[in-house]
């Protein structure tokens, strides 16, 4: 039985955001003055293996970074969108380009630029450290703060429930 009080055979898509949920809030500035954003390591193969079984992943973020694509695409991830002012236009248009309904969509979100995102879709989710506003409207808060295996927490709950978590040879590598 599954922590998340939601049908998880019905999601096939996981769309995240990045700054406070695949990287931590808090943010080191290179000599640049660009954002060095740090990933978790367990995040990143839950992704690939959600890949992998054909659930379908897409980042959307505010965030300019080619390090940000260059890191989900190498996990396989087909669909990652960076400079996103305004998510939900860009969120409903690729809903519908993947023919998916909004109860087979989960949206792990942070802050208020994902506030719309989350109200849309059927399974709405958090980090434990997300904005006040966003834990309200979450379905389900997970017990790991942004950065620190949020990504891994969700896709671990949804591909056991569909039963593809340690299941076959795909499990056991990358």
């Amino acid at each position: 039985m599954s922590k998340i009080d939601y049908n998880l055979d019905l999601i096939r898509a996981v769309v995240f955001d990045v700054d406070g949920v695949l990287s931590p809030s808090t943010i080191p500035l290179g000599a640049d003055g660009m954002p060095c954003r740090m990933v978790n390591i367990k995040d990143g193969y839950a992704i690939q293996l959600a890949v992998k079984h054909g659930i379908k992943i897409a980042i959307i973020t505010g965030a300019d970074s080619e390090a940000i694509v260059r890191r989900f695409s190498a996990l396989g991830v087909k669909d990652v969108y960076t400079k996103v002012a305004h998510k939900l236009p860009l969120l409903e248009e690729w809903m519908t380009a993947n023919g998916l309904t909004a109860k087979e969509v989960a949206y792990v979100g942070d802050d208020v630029p994902d506030f719309q995102c989350m109200k849309h879709v059927g399974l709405s989710v958090a980090p434990a450290d997300a904005a006040v506003d966003i834990r309200q409207i979450a379905c389900y808060i997970s017990p790991i703060e942004g950065g620190h295996g949020v990504a891994r927490d969700i896709l671990e709950e949804l591909m056991r429930a569909q039963g593809h978590w340690m299941t076959n040879a795909k499990a056991f590598g990358w």
